[in-house]
């Protein structure tokens, strides 16, 4: 069985946080399940969970409206379309460009992960 997460973890993982109380803005997860046929969240007990599949989806809904300013009109274009504008073999395709998007933040991550234990053994050491 796959791992499901919350509504709220995927709201954290997505960095859909509201600046001022810090608060994950899970009604944006919501509205976008109601626009995005793509997102069907299981829910359980009245709680939204996704599975990897599901946060695979989202991510690439989140990276087509907020890092590439799409409409909801022009994102579901490009969702419905799925041939060209998403094709990962052309390496100026959408797809492509959000592959090294997701590449970056996650080399970033462990290059920050590399530096604390760096740091952690020159602290401790004398």
């Amino acid at each position: 069985m796959s791992k499901l997460i919350t509504i709220s973890e995927l709201s954290k993982k997505l960095n859909l946080i509201d600046k001022n109380n810090k608060k994950p803005l899970n009604h944006t997860l919501r509205f976008w399940e109601k626009e995005f046929k793509e997102i069907k969240p299981k829910i359980i007990n009245k709680r939204r969970y996704y599975s990897i599949d599901q946060v695979e989806k989202i991510k690439i809904i989140k990276f087509l409206l907020k890092d590439k300013g799409m409409t909801i009109k022009g994102a579901k274009k490009v969702l419905n379309f799925n041939r060209n504008d998403l094709d990962v073999t052309v390496l100026d395709s959408l797809k492509a460009e959000y592959y090294k998007k997701d590449f970056k933040e996650k080399s970033k991550k462990i290059l920050d992960k590399i530096k604390k234990l760096k740091n952690y053994g020159k602290k401790n050491s004398y």
